[in-house]
């Protein structure tokens, strides 16, 4: 039977260049502050490590560069006691510490926007009341070229299952697709949370 050829309508959209160019730079801009606020609290000698999605994307980036997936904002882990140090040392970087909705975080006078700003986390508290587990400890596992330092992958782990929100899930998804993520990890997830690191296991594509 010969197949008829078919053709199928395609409407190309444009997107403006300007369009490309802003969000290019503002995940520069997303790039710069973690850069900057590594540098300003390492300096200071105030214990520290980046989590969120910019922590995903060095782990990512170590063994597939081409599968990071950008963020919009800078989240990281503190002992509650270093936080005067580290508001002493990232006023010195340019960021002024300030509390929105109960998170305490650090704006970039250039960009003062709560949305874009370096949120804190403290080791061994919850996020929110109902969490089932307190975060971890402030422990390094991986340094990038540009000296950003990821919490440790198993401390990473755990909170994107404590969160377990929609991006949480995305991101341990990226994580169980390159690898980093075996039996041997597993087995050191807290009892209660290992349930949800199985649902993503069973259905990586989600």
């Amino acid at each position: 039977m010969t197949i008829p050829d078919v053709t199928i309508p395609v409407n190309v959209v444009r997107l403006p260049l300007e369009w490309l160019m802003r969000h290019e730079r503002a995940v520069e801009k997303v790039r710069e502050r973690a850069v900057r606020t590594s540098q300003a609290l390492e300096r200071a000698g105030v214990p520290f490590a980046v989590i969120g999605g910019n922590a995903v994307a060095i782990w990512v980036a170590s063994r597939d560069p081409g599968a990071v997936r950008t963020t919009k904002n800078v989240d990281i882990l503190l002992n509650r006691p270093d936080l005067d140090a580290a508001a002493q040392a990232m006023s010195k970087a340019g960021f002024e510490m300030t509390e929105v909705n109960g998170v305490t975080m650090f704006l970039d006078s250039d960009d003062p926007m709560p949305s874009r700003g370096v949120h804190v986390v403290f080791a061994g508290e919850k996020i929110k009341p109902h969490d089932p587990f307190p975060a971890p400890s402030v422990k390094v596992g991986i340094r990038d070229p540009d000296d950003v330092l990821g919490l440790d992958l198993l401390g990473l782990l755990t909170l994107k299952l404590i969160a377990f929100r929609d991006i949480d899930r995305v991101h341990i998804r990226d994580l169980l697709k390159v690898g980093l993520i075996d039996d041997a990890l597993a087995e050191q997830i807290p009892p209660e949370l290992r349930p949800r690191l199985e649902e993503i296991r069973a259905n990586p594509d989600g």
